[in-house]
């Protein structure tokens, strides 16, 4: 047996609501899905008439929306009505970690899931199922519960209620979301009401085959978010702490991925090296991670967990040493051309980027800089660096519109995101356009670089000999 389910409502139109609602409405389209958030300029990007200019880009959104929007999908800052007429409630906000109190720097901050619950609870009619999308800590789906039935006691409207609560966390890979969400290696559902899971199955069995759908306890399915998201940043630390050791022994880091790739036990998969992983969820999620391992004293685990941050900071800090020293120990007044912005290919999402911490670091050792992001916009850089910058004044960095026009008169072009463009840039106008001698660093190994090197370019490329 299964709840009827006609209208959709899912709180948080960021980078998990609003690609997850989209493909939902285009695989279920006699289910009215509305979209809600508080923030009325990104609901009005969400509603604009320029796909260009959505608030999110994904390949393959753009392209959902027009089919969708207007029709049984919709972006609304009406809170009341959203909620009161929804039969299942989807919760996909913003967790940041706690910048103060009780685990500052580690805990996740759960105060829009609070809000979120109190928002339902307080407009909620009927039988409403409630789905945490967010990736949440351990038990958060009780907190949530004793929200729902702490107010429903209270409820003034006398009209009967009942509330479920299930854990369907995301398995996106920004940059592939839409084909992750249309093609999924799973569907996760945790919950103890067996109504309530069935319910969401049957949306999800719409276009995935059910041997695909796993079933959990409610709290197995939470931690199960964090503990790939952790296994995944695990293996890109690993990988990344090879490349100094190719670097030094001539050996290269390609070669070694490869080999131990083709291993069927390890798989190749998250096994390329890079300045380290961003995003919003792999910093954010070990450190609850470790924030959880503490509180239940498995300080081990914890400083186990701690390792694969200490990694990733270190090979941005690395990465910056060898930029210095190959520029002659000195970045004042030099000119640095950075290509790539984003965290990765394909997203226009800037959060925990390495590219912004090695900017800073570079601008803090005097360096001006001159960005290319093919998707990153020159106001969501200014908005990256306003806080951490403000000592710099806004002259020293700037957004080109092109690659040659960021290399013109720099001193060297450094690679931090794998746009496809960057594996074929005309290395020959580059260098009649750099400043002599001119370096170029490929911190992600997918330039022609060869090609580069025919025309004087000094070359250095991530965990490759020299």
């Amino acid at each position: 047996m299964t709840i009827p389910i006609k209208k959709i409502c899912c709180i948080g139109a960021g980078y998990v609501g609003g690609p997850t609602m989209s493909v939902i409405a285009d695989k279920c389209p006699d289910i009215q899905i509305t979209v809600i958030d508080i923030n009325t300029d990104k609901i009005k990007a969400w509603n604009t008439s320029d796909l260009s200019k959505l608030p999110i880009f994904e390949p393959g959104l753009s392209n959902i929306i027009k089919r969708c929007r207007g029709k049984n999908l919709h972006f609304s800052s009406e809170i009341k009505e959203n909620i009161a007429e929804a039969d299942m409630v989807f919760i996909s906000v913003n967790t940041p970690t706690k910048t103060k109190g009780i685990g500052a720097g580690e805990a996740i901050d759960l105060k829009w899931i609070e809000a979120s619950a109190r928002q339902i609870s307080k407009y909620a009619t009927g039988n409403t199922i409630v789905v945490e999308k967010s990736t949440l800590p351990i038990k958060t789906g009780e907190t949530i519960k004793k929200i729902l039935e702490a107010d429903n006691s209270k409820n003034s409207t006398k009209i009967p209620r009942r509330f479920s609560v299930l854990s369907n966390p995301e398995f996106l890979a920004e940059g592939s979301a839409i084909k992750d969400l249309e093609e999924p290696d799973r569907i996760l559902i945790g919950g103890e009401d067996n109504l309530s899971i069935n319910s969401l199955i049957n949306i999800y069995s719409r276009w995935v085959s059910r041997n695909k759908i796993i079933t959990t306890n409610l709290w197995s399915a939470e931690l199960s978010k964090l503990i790939a998201n952790a296994f995944l940043a695990q293996r890109i630390s690993s990988i990344n702490s090879i490349t100094a050791l190719c670097e030094i022994t001539d050996s290269s880091i390609k070669e070694v991925s490869n080999a131990v790739g083709s291993d069927k036990r390890i798989g190749d998969l998250f096994l390329k090296a890079g300045p380290g992983f961003g995003g919003s969820c792999f910093k954010k999620d070990i450190l609850n991670l470790v924030y959880i391992c503490n509180y239940y004293g498995l300080n081990e685990v914890a400083d186990y967990w701690r390792k694969v941050i200490e990694i990733n900071n270190w090979q941005k800090d690395r990465i910056v040493k060898i930029i210095v020293k190959n520029l002659f120990g000195n970045l004042s007044e030099k000119t640095l051309t950075i290509l790539g912005f984003s965290f990765k290919a394909n997203t226009n999402d800037t959060r925990e980027s390495p590219a912004l911490d090695i900017c800073k670091k570079l601008l803090n050792e005097g360096a001006n800089i001159k960005i290319y992001d093919p998707k990153v916009s020159e106001e969501r850089i200014s908005m990256d660096f306003n806080d951490d910058l403000s000592q710099f004044k806004r002259d020293k960095w700037e957004k080109s519109t092109t690659i040659y026009e960021a290399c013109e008169n720099s001193d060297a072009v450094i690679i931090l995101t794998e746009w496809n463009e960057f594996r074929v840039i005309d290395w020959e106008k580059v260098s009649l356009i750099m400043r002599k001698p001119s370096w170029i660093f490929d911190t992600r190994n997918i330039s022609n670089l060869e090609n580069a090197r025919n025309y004087g370019i000094n070359v250095w490329s991530l965990g490759e000999v020299e």
